[in-house]
């Protein structure tokens, strides 16, 4: 598996291609803009695009997705509890906080332990409520690899002053559901640099 971040949109999002290096399929994580150089790079790459995978609703996360989607029609994943955030400009904070309101209403909705298979890999789906009451993460096993969203940074976590978060639902979804995994999992997250889940419990003051 290879992993390339770009680093997109108002207030500089992580979003991910994650690649099958045998296969040259691949799928995204989050979706903040779609530059033109990052369309370009997945073609010179030779990808093949199967999804993108959405950790939450809120706009710096879903914005580029009608331009990406108009060049790579594929299924759009994002977890169920998060339907009405997306469909609501207020909710997912584009039109408040960005000044464009927008929502998107394509997805394909998936709950808690789903299981997908996606470029020959794996994903699990773990609902991670907290930064919104829809938020999840994707966990490869096989990979040791997390992409946790907005719900766990290095040594920090998601705001929770937006609506529908929740300060307590983020720390239990946390310590529940993502400091249970192995400790050398490699934690990608929805903004900064990455961490692992061992580092995490030593050092992250929220926990």
């Amino acid at each position: 598996m290879k992993i390339e971040k770009f680093v997109l949109g108002p207030v500089s999002t992580n979003c991910y291609i994650v690649s099958n290096e045998e296969t040259k399929e691949c799928f995204l994580v989050d979706m903040a803009d779609c530059p033109p150089e990052l369309e370009g790079h997945i073609r010179k790459s030779g990808l093949s695009v199967k999804a993108v995978l959405l950790t939450h609703g809120h706009f710096d996360h879903i914005m580029g997705l009608d331009r990406f989607l108009a060049e790579f029609p594929v299924p759009v994943y994002a977890c169920a509890a998060e339907k009405e955030l997306l469909g609501d400009a207020r909710l997912n904070s584009s039109g408040g906080m960005f000044g464009h309101p927008y929502t998107f209403s394509g997805a394909e909705y998936v709950k808690d332990n789903d299981l997908l298979q996606i470029a020959g890999m794996q994903i699990q789906v773990l609902q991670t409520p907290g930064h919104t009451v829809g938020g999840c993460c994707y966990y490869i096993p096989e990979e040791g690899v997390l992409f946790s969203g907005d719900t766990l940074f290095c040594e920090s976590v998601g705001r929770t002053d937006l609506p529908t978060g929740s300060m307590g639902s983020l720390i239990r979804s946390i310590r529940e559901k993502l400091l249970v995994l192995p400790d050398e999992t490699k934690v990608y997250p929805g903004h900064m640099g990455w961490t692992t889940v061992g580092n995490e419990k030593k050092f992250n003051p929220f926990l």
